[in-house]
């Protein structure tokens, strides 16, 4: 009730569907592919990273991050469109430099990103589906903990039902990043391919490749993760949804390993 009573100062209101109309409940999580779908009409969806820590060994300096109830909030504002909110209330980032011995410590508030979902084809869970994702990173974070730079970007999300259970999803994303020598901007292409496969318990298990291509002035950096999840929605419950996972990073730049458990409710 509280994360209805917040929400409904700076989101719109509308019409709640009768709950036997509701679609099957699709999150974007677990994993980093975004699901084709929405929320239904005149409701709220809360997406939770109960804890997430990431861990990154390179050149002898080792960074941990981690993330404590990094929640997302989205609203439907009609059957195939609605808004969402993401803000950390604390991240915490541990740098150890094994050369010289130092260790240093930030923690604190994340950057605001306000999203909006529009999926013009399909938006179920049978055939073919289709979306579009703009979003705006609003830097709320301290400079330790973000770049202070107002950036955004666009998610097209993709969905294909296989049949028996299987699925196949897809998340081309491009972004307009700062450039960290002139403060200007350049291209960023995120992918990820996603093969998930539901079972009749009500787990679904799925694997994904991920790909990051930043193209800094200063340098490209790229970025590639193999990733796997699990998530479990009770047939007692169909609004809830328990999920953990997985990202092991395939190169130097990327993370070497990512851990994560979450939870989604549907109001």
């Amino acid at each position: 009730m509280n994360a209805r009573l917040l929400a409904l100062a700076f989101l719109l209101v509308g019409a709640a569907e009768p709950a036997s109309s509701l679609r099957p409940l699709c999150p974007d999580r677990p994993g980093k592919a975004t699901a084709a779908c929405t929320v239904d009409q005149g409701h709220f969806q809360l997406e939770i990273d109960a804890f997430d820590a990431t861990l990154q060994r390179h050149a002898g300096v080792t960074t941990d991050t981690t993330f404590a109830a990094n929640p997302t909030l989205k609203y439907g504002v009609t059957s195939n469109f609605d808004v969402e909110l993401n803000l950390v209330p604390y991240i915490k980032i541990r740098t150890h430099d094994g050369a010289s011995g130092a260790t240093k410590t930030d923690k604190g508030l994340g950057d605001l990103y306000l999203r909006a979902k529009y999926v013009p084809v399909g938006g179920g869970p049978h055939g073919l589906s289709f979306g579009l994702e703009p979003f705006l990173k609003i830097p709320t974070a301290a400079h330790a903990l973000g770049n202070g730079a107002v950036e955004g970007g666009l998610l097209l999300p993709v969905g294909l039902d296989l049949g028996g259970g299987w699925s196949l999803s897809s998340t081309p994303e491009f972004d307009a990043l700062q450039t960290q020598d002139t403060g200007g901007r350049h291209l960023a292409m995120i992918n990820v391919i996603a093969l998930s496969h539901a079972f009749s318990s009500g787990f679904t298990l799925s694997s994904e490749v991920w790909s990051s291509s930043d193209f800094d002035r200063g340098g490209t950096v790229q970025q590639y993760s193999f990733d796997v999840a699990a998530a479990w929605q009770p047939a007692r419950d169909p609004d809830l949804q328990l999920d953990a996972g997985i990202n092991v990073g395939l190169n130097g730049a990327t993370p070497d390993l990512q851990a994560y458990v979450g939870l989604s409710r549907r109001f």
